[in-house]
Parts: structure tokens; sequence; C-alpha cells
């Protein structure tokens, strides 16, 4: 089994989705992971394909279309604001939005046909768009979307949703809420000191979907040995959950000296999450794993975090 098993995307595509004007989501997050992983030789390790546009109907499959003419609108004008104060249009958005959903989506595809077994996206993981807004930096959410797509498509009952992005996915979360064929376990730092102050250990899910999702709050400067204690509980959950599909946003936003969170892993924390959760894909879904970069505002975090993810995959193709 060779390590072209595992594909990256890269490209103006992606590069393209980004703010301007001093905003934390600026449009060199990309470059600074590749440039990284480049250095480590996850270049050559790994097939590098273009991002790919997605068009508006699968888009729709997830957001309402009010809210998807919204975005159409105002990204022909760069104007205004998409939620309420975080994330701003600018000329475009709609098109760089789409090659985020495109370039996760057709991850999914190239998983399902057997092409791949596992995917790395750095721009995805857009993970708080909700199904009617924008939010925290996100205008369209490529997890909702994928997995909307996974069960429409090829008919998957158990898709597993893990997050440990340093905010709540909380986009993906209350839209799959009472889902009970999506299994979400999401560690982040505590709502009562992060944006968007929700994803609380009593919220496990509601109604036939009770029990199939898990939050684990942490506390403010918690570290590789905290996060492993709780990797511990989601690696059980998703092992018993049997998925047919993992999807992980791995953002990079929890490793020390990110200038908007208050955690302190390092990259060592993501690595070994994506390594585990290879060896779940492997002993229930036929290897498919997606991991979308999601968060991360310090780029030399960015460039460690997602190398580690990517080269975790890499490794775990090569035993």
């Amino acid at each position: 089994m060779t390590t072209q098993n595992v594909c990256i995307y890269i490209g103006e595509g992606l590069r393209s989705y980004g703010f301007g004007q001093g905003h934390p989501f600026g449009p060199d997050r990309m470059d600074a992971f590749w440039k990284e992983a480049k250095r480590q030789g996850m270049d050559s390790k790994a097939s590098v394909l273009e991002p790919v546009l997605a068009d508006r109907a699968v888009i729709e499959r997830f957001h309402t279309k009010e809210y998807v003419d919204r975005v159409v609108r105002q990204s022909k004008t760069g104007e205004g604001l998409l939620d309420y104060g975080d994330t701003p249009a600018f000329p475009g958005v709609f098109e760089a939005a789409s090659f985020v959903v495109g370039s996760t989506l057709d991850a999914c595809h190239r998983l399902m046909k057997g092409t791949h077994r596992r995917a790395f996206v750095p721009i995805g993981g857009l993970h708080h768009a909700r199904r009617n807004s924008a939010g925290g930096f996100c205008v369209f959410n490529d997890p909702g979307i994928a997995t909307e797509i996974l069960r429409e498509q090829y008919g998957l009952t158990r898709i597993a949703y893990v997050d440990i992005d340093a905010h709540h996915g909380d986009g993906v979360f209350y839209s799959f809420e009472d889902d009970p064929q999506v299994f979400i376990a999401d560690i982040h730092e505590d709502g009562r000191f992060l944006y968007p102050g929700t994803g609380f250990a009593k919220e496990t899910g509601r109604g036939a979907a009770a029990g199939t999702k898990i939050n684990i709050p942490m506390p403010m400067y918690a570290d590789d040995e905290d996060f492993l204690a709780a990797w511990e509980v989601v690696e059980n959950f998703v092992d018993a959950a049997k998925p047919e599909f993992i999807l992980l946003q791995c953002g990079a936003d929890g490793l020390t000296g990110d200038p908007i969170t208050h955690l302190e892993y390092s990259e060592l924390a993501h690595a070994h999450a994506s390594a585990r959760l290879c060896v779940l894909a492997d002993r229930h879904c036929e290897g498919r794993f997606i991991a979308m970069g999601g968060g991360g505002y310090n780029r030399d975090n960015i460039g460690k975090a997602w190398t580690a993810i990517v080269k975790s995959m890499v490794l775990s193709e090569t035993v």
C-alpha cells in the first residue's frame, strides 16, 4: 500500500478563502501550512490535488436558498456582514466558499469510490456556519454539507464527526442535534470563556439522537495531558459508534500561542488524534477518513498542527 492513498487539496481556489484588512482568518493560512508540509516532505508522499468548485445545488442540500442568495448578492459587492459581526463579505466570497465545499465533497467522492483512503482539506472545516447564516469566519458549512451528501448519494447511516478545534462546532452540532445517524464528538475550550459560548457537557443529542453526541469542554490552559485524557473518551465513543465514514475538524487554534484562544496543546495532540482515527477508520470505514483544517490563527502553529495530521495519515498507510 502506497502513501498516494492520501490526498491533499492545494491551490488558488482554497487560497482565495480569506478575509483581508488584518482579519485573523487571512488568505495566507493555506500557504503557512503548505510551506511546512513541503519542508517535511509531505508533498512527495501524498497526491496533491487542485481545489474543486461546488455547484449551488449541493450547497443548498444544507443551507437555505435565501441564505445562499444573500451570499451571492454580497459576493458581487464585497460589502456588509454575512453574520452579526465576525464574517464580512468580500468580492468573490461565494466562489471562494464554494471551492472549500467542493474540495471537501471531492474528497468524499474519492474515498467512497476507493481511489484514496485519507484526505486533508486545509481550509475546510467551516463549522460555525448555520443553515441560514454565516458565523465565526465560516460562510458555508462544508462538513455539514458533506454529511448530507454522504447520506443522500451513498446511503450511509452512521457518520462520525470529530472536532478538536478550540471553538465548539456549533453549526454542525445544532444542525444534527436531533439526528441519530450523525455521531458527534467535540473537544473545545469551555464556552464560558470562548466563542461561540456553546457545547456544554450536558448536551448529548435530543430526542431519538440522545446519546449520539458528546461535548467535552476544556478548561483554560489545558495542555496535551488534558487533551489525551479527553481523547480517550472520544476514541471509545467513536469506536462504539462503528461509523461508516469519519470526518475530523482539526483546528490549530488549540496550540500554545494562538492569539484568540487560551489552550496550550502542542501538535502532538493533533498527531495522536489523527493517528487513532486512522486506526478506527481502518477498523470500521474501509479507511475512509477526511480531516479539515478548521481554525488556527498563529501561522507557525497552523504549519505544525496540520502537517502533523497529514504525516500521521501517511504513516498509517506505510505500516
